[in-house]
């Protein structure tokens, strides 16, 4: 019996659910969980920068049955499943979690609560993880150069670099996610975890809702009471971030997830079933 973690990724979806499961991951560390991500260019990152030591694409959550048995332990992330498919899951699997359900989706992984809390950039941008659109390069478009840093994107186009270059005082390597958003004073940001990673940190993260894409779990962004700006452009949507920064609110403590329950139910499952069951397909029907 294995423990498996999946996540939802890809180029026009982004990170948010694999820094999720990364977190969870390195929680439940000492069962070698497997976390599977819907692409393979997910996981790799996952395994060389957020700690994860197993870790594979999958392409959809329905190819699971392919490396699962039955009977395995499953962690989840994705909305991919119909009500159909989680009845099918919930037989498959020994013990099921959903992340957002069973998970709180405050999840952030535990390095950002140990900052010391010291800053080397007074203000920074991080758009997303994705900009399948080229949003930035809209944003941007007929604008002065911003002062102002932006760290890159793990699938934005490399064709966009020089272009994006262009815009911004600075572009931020993304192997500097994590220092860039524990050592930002003020992080302008569309990604929901970004802001709760910032917040961790003990900084005051900005958030910019994207024209061009829902936001998924923006209900956190006002649970937290994290300020948000809007803008046309860059040069507004910057501006509106200075002004921000001039009276910036009082948010809300944000508290480490302690998996410690989940943990406690897993342990002596595996213990226990120490055998292999056959598998057996869970298909949407």
């Amino acid at each position: 019996m294995k423990v498996y973690i999946y996540a939802s990724s890809g180029h026009a979806f982004g990170l948010e659910n694999v820094r999720r499961c990364s977190a969870i991951y390195k929680q439940l560390e000492e069962f070698n969980p497997t976390l599977a991500t819907a692409d393979y260019r997910a996981a790799t990152y996952a395994k060389s920068e957020l700690g994860v030591k197993i870790g594979l694409g999958v392409d959809i959550i329905g190819n699971l049955p392919h490396m699962m048995e039955k009977g395995d332990i499953l962690i989840y992330d994705s909305d991919e499943p119909s009500q159909t498919m989680q009845e099918h899951m919930k037989d498959y699997c020994t013990l099921l979690y959903r992340v957002g359900e069973n998970i709180n989706m405050s999840i952030v992984d535990q390095e950002f609560f140990e900052h010391d809390g010291s800053t080397t950039n007074e203000k920074a941008f991080f758009f997303s993880d994705d900009d399948y659109s080229n949003e930035v390069i809209r944003l941007c478009e007929g604008q002065e150069k911003q002062s102002l840093s932006i760290l890159w994107g793990h699938y934005f186009f490399f064709k966009n670099e020089q272009a994006i270059a262009d815009c911004f005082d600075d572009v931020i390597n993304e192997e500097e996610y994590a220092y860039t958003i524990k050592t930002t004073k003020y992080l302008l940001t569309s990604s929901v975890n970004a802001a709760l990673e910032s917040l961790a940190s003990g900084n005051h993260p900005v958030f910019y809702k994207r024209l061009d894409k829902d936001t998924q779990n923006y209900d956190l962004i006002s649970k937290y009471n994290i300020p948000v700006v809007d803008g046309e452009n860059m040069t507004q949507i910057s501006n509106n971030f200075d002004k921000c920064i001039e009276n910036y609110p009082k948010t809300k403590e944000i508290n480490k997830v302690d998996l410690t329950d989940i943990k406690d139910e897993i342990a002596p499952i595996l213990e226990k079933f120490k055998h292999i069951y056959s598998s057996l397909d869970f298909k949407d029907q």
